[in-house]
């Protein structure tokens, strides 16, 4: 996902979008697809801010496809996309993630909770860093907040099946929507594996500490 406008990132931003603000060299987004090449065979990108610019840029690193969302929020491709017919797990990225996976046991976890219809993938909260903070037992996510801590918040990283959430939820364009009707259903897990690096980068200052 790197669609976002990046307003905390200006000036910045307004130059390029801030999937390519640059880093070790290359970019954040590039540098994540060079990441997950080796483990994941077809990535999709979605872009709206300064789009054909970032379309341009990806495409040279060879992603499988590229999906305007301009305009709309950032779960919009999960409903109005093709991905919306795929009945299988799909890991969900966002550009702004500095992250190591273990994607096999990531994917090896999805399938021995039953294969939910979306696990997201935690961390131990940093100094920071704003995040939505998980609560629930088993694995079952019952609660997302900001107002209250615990001891894991989301990550970003999602594990999600595009299909089986189509059959379950109503249609939204944001996320937090999907999220707050899975737990509903308890169809909202969150995984015992953790990234084993993971920074996020919203702001000037953090990109800084993240050099």
């Amino acid at each position: 996902m790197a669609a976002g406008r990046g307003m905390r990132m200006m000036p910045l931003t307004d130059i390029v979008p801030k999937a390519m603000i640059p880093y070790k060299g290359s970019t954040l987004i590039a540098n994540g697809i060079d990441k997950i090449r080796k483990h994941i065979e077809h990535i999709y990108i979605t872009v709206g801010y300064k789009g054909a610019l970032l379309a341009q840029h990806v495409i040279e690193h060879n992603v499988t496809g590229i999906f305007n969302t301009e305009g709309k929020d950032n779960a919009w491709w999960l409903f109005n996309t093709l991905l919306k017919e795929l009945d299988e797990p799909v890991f969900v990225l966002t550009c702004d993630n500095v992250i190591e996976l273990n994607f096999d046991l990531l994917a090896h976890e999805y399938y021995e909770l039953g294969e939910p219809a979306c696990m997201v993938v935690p961390v131990t909260p940093v100094s920071g860093l704003d995040g939505d903070y998980i609560f629930g037992a088993d694995n079952i996510i019952n609660k997302l907040t900001r107002a209250e801590k615990s001891n894991i918040y989301c990550s970003g990283i999602q594990v999600l099946n595009p299909a089986k959430i189509n059959r379950l939820v109503d249609r939204c364009d944001n996320f937090y929507k999907v999220w707050q009707q899975l737990i509903t259903l308890q169809e909202l897990y969150y995984s015992n594996t953790y990234p084993s690096e993971w920074y996020a980068v919203d702001t000037v200052e953090q990109l800084q500490r993240l050099k």
